[in-house]
């Protein structure tokens, strides 16, 4: 199947498929990605707009203390951590940017707690951007549907996406493979018996060969028996 067969097929599947982190600009989208990291984005949605309302600028933020913001995010994981994550990157903001968050991958990147992924989220999601935010959604899903190698890292994954889907489509695949990744081919139980990608699937391949390898040694040890 074709990469724009795939898409088509997806979007079909998921035709609303966008970001579900809730934000009103790109500061507050910026704090909700660092906040997501091995949390879902249902629980960070429960915690920010307590978060938001008390600091609902990065100067607000930049000068809470750290007691103040944990208080607001402590039902989510790691949250001592993350508490810092948030209030250095507020900071970053303000004493870098004169509170105005940047829009290159560079000057975002120069940002504590802002990663690549979370760069590609804020310049796709916030500037209208292309680009591919590779999470663990999207690099299990590029994997299986082999639009990338078992062992590529993170950075090889979105680099061979960037290549194999056209540019205007990068931000809307980026939205397809989480949404296909996270409710669909999920990484334990996924839906393979409804999956219209089975017929090249790396993973549903995977679990055939290992069902006839089951049922040859149910017929061998029958026939010893």
């Amino acid at each position: 199947m074709k990469v724009d067969e795939i898409l088509a097929k997806l979007t079909e599947m998921f035709p609303d498929a966008h970001c579900e982190l809730i934000h009103r600009n790109p500061f507050e989208l910026a704090v909700a990605v660092v906040l997501s990291a091995q949390t879902t984005d249902v629980s960070v949605n429960k915690v920010t707009p307590q978060l938001f309302e008390k600091f609902p600028t990065p100067q607000a933020l930049a000068s809470a203390s750290l007691e103040e913001i944990e208080s607001c995010i402590h039902r989510i994981g790691l949250y001592h951590n993350k508490a810092k994550s948030i209030q250095g990157l507020a900071r970053g903001v303000v004493e870098q940017f004169d509170g105005v968050m940047p829009q290159t991958m560079e000057e975002l990147m120069s940002l504590p707690g802002v990663g690549r992924k979370s760069a590609n989220v804020i310049m796709s999601v916030c500037f209208g951007m292309p680009a591919i935010a590779v999470d663990t959604h999207v690099e299990r899903v590029s994997k299986r549907l082999r639009l990338a190698a078992p062992k590529d890292t993170v950075l090889e994954v979105e680099k061979k996406l960037m290549r194999k889907l056209p540019k205007s489509e990068w931000s809307h695949a980026h939205h397809l493979f989480i949404f296909f990744g996270r409710y669909f081919c999920k990484a334990k139980n996924p839906q393979c018996q409804d999956c219209p990608f089975t017929s090249f699937c790396r993973e549903y391949q995977a679990q055939q060969k290992q069902a006839e390898k089951v049922e040859k040694q149910k017929r061998v040890k029958a026939k010893a028996a």
